[in-house]
């Protein structure tokens, strides 16, 4: 069974930077719909920013200018460098490998805290 990975959260104060790294142990990522999600306490899990396997990318509108997300195919690894962080970022953040109808894998998620 597939397992994604995230690692690299942690506790950071606002207008600090993390980057969050997703690893694989049997997708490609490159031949795949990829994505960081994210779920705060008491709201609803969020898109963060998607990465088609064509090369488009989107970003939510609060993460834009801020968050980006990238691949190194050599490693088969995915990553959201977050920067600029702001309290509200703070939430479990996932990676995800989408299917033909949206996510169909999800990793444990990684703890971000922004503290103001």
């Amino acid at each position: 069974q597939e397992q994604l990975v995230e690692s690299g959260g942690g506790l950071v104060q606002a207008g600090g930077s993390l980057r969050l790294s997703c690893a694989a142990s049997t997708i490609v990522f490159r031949l795949n719909t990829v994505g960081w999600y994210r779920q705060a306490p008491g709201k609803e899990r969020e898109l963060v920013a998607l990465r088609s396997s064509g090369g488009s990318i989107n970003y939510a509108e609060s993460v834009k200018g801020r968050f980006t997300i990238s691949r190194d195919d050599a490693k088969n690894a995915m990553y959201l460098q977050m920067n600029s962080l702001k309290p509200e970022d703070t939430a479990v953040y996932y990676c995800s490998v989408h299917g033909t109808y949206g996510p169909a894998y999800w990793g444990r998620g990684t703890q971000v805290t922004v503290s103001s």
